[in-house]
């Protein structure tokens, strides 16, 4: 892997997958909120930030995300529904990785293989879903997944050798996850990049447009 770009590098999963990069020799670009400006909630934000790029970038991969969203925790019943909360999810999780797809296909290689990965969740699984609540997150995900699965389809027409795909990194110990860990196993921000790049080594194109675990192994949708 020559280049990747990586969003939302200064996350836990994010700095620790643009390290384990850089120790493995590619060159990466790594892009922030804290230092770039970069609001992946924001389509401007993203074409400004995404249009100073030349590429191509082997990777693109979006580590952005949030559970907590302005201090509101996940819903544990439908009670807890709130319009404005449920559309902050949408924005961040979904719209945002959304919107970088969109901005990203040019910076992405025509002759070789190269991949877009996001960082998406087991619990949008729908397939998965045996405990219900957390409904916001929850469907965010799953929407995510959707986007990455129909723009899989679009960009193979151009790209044939593209691997479009969503990524659970399992429970990782970071700031997003404290409060929920509990007694699930979890690993390190450092521990989860090397699964992440060992799943990603793994793909092939045919494997574009699917959602895999840390394991490498498919998640229902």
């Amino acid at each position: 892997m020559e280049r990747a770009l990586i969003i939302g590098a200064s996350g836990g999963i994010g700095a620790a997958l643009s390290d384990a990069l850089v120790t493995r020799g590619a060159g990466v670009t790594a892009l922030t909120r804290r230092d770039d400006g970069l609001d992946v909630t924001e389509e401007a934000s993203v074409e400004a930030a995404l249009g100073r790029l030349d590429g191509p970038f082997d990777l693109v991969f979006v580590a952005t995300g949030g559970l907590e969203i302005d201090g509101r925790r996940p819903e544990k019943s439908l009670k807890h529904l709130d319009a404005a909360a449920l559309q902050r999810q949408f924005a961040l999780n979904t719209i945002g990785p959304a919107l970088v797809l969109k901005h990203a296909v040019r910076l992405l290689p025509r002759d070789r293989r190269c991949m877009f990965a996001a960082l998406s969740a087991r619990v949008g699984s729908i397939g998965d879903n045996g405990f219900g609540g957390w409904y916001g997150y929850r469907a965010a995900k799953a929407a995510l997944n959707q986007m990455i699965h129909t723009g899989a389809i679009e960009l193979a027409r151009t790209h044939k050798q593209s691997i479009c795909v969503a990524l659970h990194p399992g429970t990782v110990q970071t700031p997003l996850t404290r409060r929920y860990v509990g007694n699930h196993p979890s690993v390190t921000p450092q521990d989860a990049a090397q699964n992440l790049l060992s799943v990603m080594d793994g793909l092939a194109p045919q494997d574009t447009g699917l959602f895999f675990d840390w394991q490498g192994k498919r998640v229902p949708w």
